[in-house]
């Protein structure tokens, strides 16, 4: 399935409504606020929102884009395609008291959103 179908409940009108979650709705939603996109040239896509994770990836990752919104996301899609099968993106803001938690989840390994992932029930 190409994408999910949420559901969930409109609290201004309390019926409930139906909405497309795409494969690049969290990532679009976060590109604005991105300073530099990374990615390990395998698996690991990462955006950096803000200037310490930024200075990070700087140091350490082999590919680095610091562009428009427009182009890095482009390219954010190019890496993601060229992936091998772990592929993830995720946002990055510093926080010095659990640097685990300023990890935001975009794009899940194996995001069953994403067609590559797809099982083929004809072929189990």
């Amino acid at each position: 399935m190409v994408n999910d179908v949420v559901i969930g409940t409109n609290k201004a009108h309390t019926e409930v409504m139906t909405t497309t979650n795409t494969l690049w709705e969290d990532v679009e939603a976060h590109i604005d606020n991105t300073i530099l996109i990374a990615w390990d040239g395998c698996h690991k896509i990462y955006m950096a929102l803000d200037p310490h994770e930024a200075d990070y990836f700087r140091s350490g990752y082999p590919y680095i884009v610091e562009d428009t919104s427009e182009a890095m996301l482009a390219t954010l899609m190019d890496w993601y395609n060229a992936s091998c099968g772990l592929k993830f993106v995720s946002g990055v803001r510093h926080n010095p008291d659990n640097p685990n938690d300023g990890f935001i989840s975009l794009i899940e390994q194996f995001d069953e959103r994403d067609p590559d992932m797809a099982i083929d029930e004809e072929e189990i």
